[in-house]
């Protein structure tokens, strides 16, 4: 189900192995049918989001720099980017959702509700909403294994279900991400998709050398800033191109791009496809979020 690349000094980055011909960057299941590395017990970090909820087992999971005792049944969520660990765990059983920041695309308001998740990442759940997180956990596993007509809209459906409800969750201890100039920096980011910013500018924006800033934020997250830069402006692009009516070249200045070919190459180096061929072929249309201009 996921990958594993490993670079000299960095803790292993697991990816996602998309299904095919589908190309869905989601999985949901339990442990046992992720595979082993879905209880790896060495320091490792992800391309993607994990969804985790304990139904059973003792232990410890560890992520970052907090330590969460396991007392099932709990709620978890990895970030990308973020170390994490299971520690002297026995009997651990439940279920995962696994998705790319890719397949968010069209959601509403998800990755803030991801983003405050992240605040908060391991919460205890009482009776009503184990409950309740079993059946979408269930849902969501056997909607995937289906692979039914339009089931990747369904999975978004009902992920966002999922997100809201954790986010009603109340209690777990808050963790406070990325401090400092490194978290600066990924506000900045998060917010410059369609800016096409520098590295080099961002930098100056919070005043260090981009050798700095890049060690910085290499030591938070395990990325550099260009790629995230680069994320985000394939993300901006892929949400323009799914929930609006702008034309690829509307698309390309939006995103920071002065060339549409040249706009092209990039999203197809970064998002495997041409960016009219992704709107044509993105699984779930959603209503236009502005007027004006023509599809590609």
């Amino acid at each position: 189900m996921r990958g594993t690349a490993v670079l000299a000094g960095e803790p292993p980055v697991h990816r996602l192995e998309v299904r095919l011909p589908e190309r869905v960057p989601f999985a949901a299941g339990g442990f046992d049918a992720m595979g082993p590395m879905s209880r790896a017990d060495y320091p490792h970090r992800h391309t993607f989001y994990e969804i985790v909820h304990v139904v059973e087992g003792t232990g410890v999971h560890v992520l970052d720099a907090e330590r969460f005792v396991l007392r099932p049944p709990q709620l978890g969520v990895i970030l990308p980017g973020q170390v994490h660990r299971w520690e002297g765990v026995r009997g651990l059983e439940g279920s995962l959702v696994l998705f790319t920041p890719e397949f968010l695309v069209g959601g509403v308001g998800d990755e803030e509700l991801l983003r405050r998740l992240g605040e908060r990442p391991w919460v205890d759940l009482d009776g009503g909403a184990h409950e309740r997180t079993s059946l979408l956990m269930g849902e969501l596993a056997e909607e995937y294994r289906g692979g039914d007509d339009g089931f990747a809209g369904v999975l978004r459906s009902l992920l966002h279900v999922l997100l809201v409800r954790a986010v009603r969750v109340p209690g777990g201890r808050v963790v406070v991400p990325s401090q400092g100039l490194a978290g600066e920096f990924l506000r900045i980011a998060s917010d410059a998709g369609a800016g096409g910013v520098s590295v080099r500018e961002c930098a100056g924006r919070l005043g260090v050398t981009p050798g700095h800033l890049t060690e910085l934020v290499r030591a938070a997250t395990g990325r550099t800033p260009a790629v995230l830069l680069r994320e985000a402006r394939v993300r901006e692009a892929q949400r323009l191109l799914v929930a609006t009516s702008l034309s690829v070249r509307q698309v390309a200045a939006r995103v920071g791009f002065e060339d549409p070919a040249y706009f092209c190459r990039f999203f197809r180096r970064e998002a495997g496809r041409s960016p009219g061929d992704f709107r044509k072929h993105h699984d779930r249309p959603v209503p236009s979020i502005e007027d004006g201009g023509a599809p590609a």
